[in-house]
């Protein structure tokens, strides 16, 4: 499982996490699913989305990028949507499976991480 060296761990101040420290010892990763995202979600929880796109804007850009020790949970919100399968086939079970952030539908569903004045 590749490390993400410099990617943020969780979001400062609050029990969000945004990496795992080991993988499995199976060597499956947790599943990626497309969570849905409803409107009365907690403002907290969309506060941890943008925070979460934001670093893997800042970290990988455009670019193709290992799943690696990303955590399943945080990535399954935004998968499907904002972050795509950048292979084919796709192991949604793979640390080694590569993903992009689709910059369209990230600047689309959360216009204010692209402002230069935005930080979690």
């Amino acid at each position: 499982m590749e490390k993400h060296r410099g990617f943020p761990g969780r979001l400062p101040g609050t029990d969000f996490q945004f990496t795992i420290r080991r993988g499995a010892k199976d060597g499956r990763a947790t599943k990626l699913i497309a969570r849905e995202r409803y409107a009365d979600r907690r403002a907290p929880d969309r506060r941890a989305d943008e925070a979460f796109l934001w670093a893997l804007v800042q970290h990988f850009g455009e670019e193709p990028f290992v799943r690696g020790n990303l955590d399943a949970g945080r990535l399954s919100w935004l998968f499907g949507r904002e972050v795509v399968a950048a292979e084919d086939p796709f192991d949604p079970e793979s640390y080694d499976s590569l993903l992009r952030v689709d910059m369209a539908r990230a600047e689309a569903a959360f216009p204010q991480i692209f402002d230069p004045d935005w930080a979690p």
